[in-house]
C-alpha cells in the first residue's frame, strides 16, 4: 500500500495541450504513487494517447 507521506512517482497538474486552434487536453491532473497501477479510460478522441505521450516526454 502506498504511503501518503512520500512524494508521488508522477504528478501532473492542470495539463493543457493544443494542436493549432484545437485544445485537446484541458486541465488534466494525475497523481501516481510508486507501485500503483492506473488505467486511462475514455471515449475515442478524448485525448488518452495524447496525455500518455505528454507524460512520456517528461
Amino acid at each position: 500500500m502506498p504511503s501518503t507521506m512520500t512524494e508521488p512517482m508522477i504528478r501532473a497538474r492542470d495539463l493543457h495541450k493544443r494542436f493549432g486552434a484545437v485544445e485537446v487536453l484541458k486541465g488534466v491532473s494525475l497523481k501516481m504513487d510508486k507501485g500503483e497501477v492506473i488505467a486511462v479510460i475514455g471515449p475515442s478522441g478524448s485525448g488518452k494517447s495524447t496525455f500518455l505521450r505528454c507524460l512520456n516526454h517528461l
